[in-house]
């Protein structure tokens, strides 16, 4: 059994304000969204309490990135336990989705195609605000800064539609990204979370289409 560490109800509320944010979005919050959502006068003042969750080991905070937020895995299990919502992988007994593993997407096929199935997860279904239609797997480090890693696994549901500023899996003629959406009067970007990573422009005429909109993540290091 698992002993989850004592909380105070202020570091309670943060650590449920970043679980609320990653099923909203896709991605953990930013410090000055912690601060503008809780109150406090400064983004420094919502760092002091995130240090203090990583100090009783509930988070891990990723230094560099302005998204840098992780839970832990024992504390996902423990916070489910807890009945508090969050992305990880279940213990087998309590599987309810089977969500397919997508791997690379051929140029042009659908991306649930067979071949594209690398294999199934079984996941429960009420760790997800929205239920995902599949999992993608994550390649590159364009939305390092939202939390989303090389080889991390995208819980996506399926749908056409997106609102500005929602993460989203995209296709550009022959290729599948993951990027931020937003849409403006004549044109349509997509903006990676890495300032390594250029602004995609995607002007009217071009071949794009919206596959998904992300609605969890599972780390890699859960794999393991």
């Amino acid at each position: 059994m698992i002993d989850t560490p004592k909380l105070t109800a202020r570091q309670q509320q943060i650590l449920d304000l970043i679980q609320s944010a990653i099923a909203r979005t896709g991605a953990p919050p930013t410090r000055a969204e912690i601060a503008a959502e809780l109150g406090f006068k400064s983004a420094n003042a919502a760092e002091e309490h995130l240090q203090a969750l990583a100090r009783k080991g509930v988070i891990e905070l990723v230094s560099g990135t302005s998204r840098g937020i992780r839970l832990q895995g024992e504390t996902l299990r423990s916070i489910h336990e807890s009945r508090i919502k969050q992305f990880s992988l279940p213990l087998q007994s309590l599987a309810q989705l089977a969500l397919p593993l997508v791997g690379r997407v051929a140029a042009g096929s659908p991306i649930l195609a067979q071949e594209h199935v690398d294999q199934t997860y079984y996941v429960e279904s009420s760790l997800f605000q929205r239920r995902p239609d599949y999992l993608l797997k994550v390649r590159g480090m364009s939305m390092r800064d939202a939390g989303i890693m090389d080889g991390d696994l995208l819980a996506v549901q399926a749908t056409k539609d997106a609102k500005n500023g929602q993460i989203i899996v995209a296709r550009l003629g022959d290729e599948v990204t993951v990027k931020r959406f937003r849409r403006n009067k004549h044109l349509i970007e997509l903006h990676p979370e890495n300032p390594d990573y250029p602004t995609i422009v995607v002007e009217p005429g071009e071949p794009f289409e919206i596959e998904g909109l992300a609605v969890g993540l599972i780390r890699n290091t859960m794999l393991m």
